[in-house]
């Protein structure tokens, strides 16, 4: 467990110093260069990364509280609007329009959607403190950023129809493969 609040910690502490402490994470770039800072953050999220996987796979799953039934299959649903708002983020989407930070918003979704599913510790620990993660960057990052402009372009109709068709093989390859990186098959399991 240990391990998993690590990585929890170091991922959290990594991407809220640009929108929690913007002076101290200038200092450090301005002491070590823009390059290595890169790296450093790079490396230090590898890092955390690491963590992650390394505590959710040795930590023994305790119960902490009792999902509902419908968790499951609720979460299998909204992953699919995660998987779609982390992808489109990165590029021209009219859902741009009516989410100021679609990864963010991903994100949380992602998390909502495993704590329903899940009432394990280590379930709390990740999709919890990776949930609280991103809330705290959604109200941050719009603080600093002030008021919301909306991006001029959006997507065409036929770019967003490869979007959709991107996503649903995306979640076809993690359903097919979440038993090898999560430690838990989604077919014949009450856990994801």
């Amino acid at each position: 467990m240990t391990y998993l609040v690590a990585g929890v910690l170091l991922w959290s502490i990594v991407h809220l110093m640009k929108s929690v402490t913007p002076g101290l994470r200038a200092s450090i770039q301005g002491a070590i260069g823009e390059g290595p800072h890169k790296g450093l953050a790079a490396l230090l999220l590898l890092a955390a990364v690491g963590l992650m996987i390394y505590g959710w796979r040795t930590t023994p799953a305790e119960f902490v509280y009792d999902p509902p039934v419908w968790g499951r299959h609720l979460n299998m649903l909204l992953m699919i609007f995660a998987i779609y708002l982390i992808g489109v983020a990165q590029g021209k989407s009219r859902v741009k329009q009516w989410i100021r930070h679609p990864m963010l918003t991903g994100v949380l979704i992602w998390a909502i959607g495993h704590l329903l599913a899940n009432g394990d510790n280590k379930s709390l620990v990740l999709f919890g403190g990776l949930g609280v993660w991103a809330l705290i960057s959604i109200i941050t990052v719009s603080r600093n950023e002030g008021a919301w402009v909306k991006p001029a372009e959006v997507a065409t109709p036929g770019r967003e129809v490869l979007s959709i068709i991107i996503v649903l093989v995306l979640y076809a390859i993690l359903f097919a493969t979440h038993q090898y990186f999560a430690g838990v098959p989604l077919i014949g399991s009450t856990a994801v």
